[in-house]
């Protein structure tokens, strides 16, 4: 058995960590067998010494992403418990990562180490395809990081699509005009981009045509330059369809391909772009696959569970067909 003493600098962040309600200290306790004591600016965990450590590592993590400004939930903790029980490494930094800050003064940084190489991935390469799961913030860090480059003129506009599986592309029959027509199916973005920007700028950049939204079958004939572009719920695409948009881009353009492949919803025997492309353009310099996991998901806490739930019960179904 081993006891250790962390001493903590500043009292009033332990406390914005640790709580009222002591839930953190509870699931850090459950899941590493270790119990914590905290008083003033103490924390004395007991256990054994693989687990003390393990406890260590969390605990010092978790108070570096409430200095660096982040609220700590129990989504976070969670994350972190499931890496180390994992066996997994966290970078400590991935989170120090500011991809831009809000008019409210919130910085938007990765949450996970998966949005972490995301973001570099972006950084890094024109052609990004991030694949996994929903709630895993695929979409709201791509937004963030197209934001990111229209403020810093890195590109003179955003460019948001997908495809309106919903309404079999047929658009045409829906009432209003085209953004009416597509901004059901883009609202998810759209709570992104005000959440970022904040509803005046947006509106503003709206007014501007700098950020615009157009459905994906509009895409056919566009050449698209300097300009950052989203393919939202890509798994939906057709082949086709895919091999248009990828060839759309112009020069100074950066596109990132969003999707869930165990999530599609083609009608008869249709193939998924995103599934295509991906298997055909990964081995290409330039274009980067990002996967995300369950163990990234930061939803409700419930999501992982449901998520892993459909995932057995489709392998059984499988099976049994």
């Amino acid at each position: 058995m081993k006891e250790q003493t962390l001493k903590i600098t500043d009292e009033a962040l332990l406390n914005m960590l640790f709580g009222n309600l002591d839930e953190v200290v509870n699931a850090i306790e459950n899941a590493l067998n270790v119990t914590i004591h905290y008083r003033d600016s103490q924390v004395v965990i007991c256990g054994e010494n693989s687990r003390v450590a393990l406890a260590v590592q969390l605990i010092e993590q978790l108070y570096a992403r409430i200095e660096q400004g982040e609220t700590v939930n129990m989504q976070t903790v969670d994350y972190h418990i499931d890496m180390i029980k994992q066996e997994n490494d966290i970078v400590d930094d991935y989170y120090s990562d500011v991809i831009i800050t809000t008019p409210k003064g919130d910085k938007i940084v990765p949450r996970t180490v998966t949005q972490a190489e995301y973001v570099k991935a972006i950084r890094r390469s024109d052609i990004v395809f991030g694949l996994g799961p929903a709630g895993t913030g695929k979409t709201f860090v791509a937004v963030a990081m197209a934001v990111s480059h229209l403020k810093r003129r890195k590109v003179n506009k955003i460019i948001i699509t997908r495809p309106a599986v919903e309404a079999g592309e047929r658009l045409g029959y829906l009432p209003g005009d085209l953004e009416q027509k597509i901004e059901p199916y883009l609202k998810p973005i759209d709570d992104a981009l005000n959440r970022i920007l904040g509803s005046t700028m947006y509106n503003s950049y709206r007014e501007k045509n700098a950020i615009e939204i157009v459905p994906l079958a509009y895409m056919r004939g566009r050449t698209l330059e300097d300009a950052f572009i989203i393919l939202d719920e890509a798994q939906n695409s057709s082949i086709d369809q895919m091999k248009m948009f990828l060839t759309r881009i112009g020069k100074g353009s950066k596109v990132i391909v969003n999707g869930d492949t165990s999530q599609v919803d083609l009608e008869g025997n249709k193939k998924s772009g995103l599934i295509h492309a991906t298997r055909l353009l990964k081995p290409i310099e330039g274009i980067e696959v990002v996967t995300f996991k369950k163990c990234d998901v930061v939803r409700h806490r419930l999501v992982k569970d449901i998520i892993e739930a459909y995932n057995k019960s489709e392998e059984k179904h499988d099976r049994n067909h």
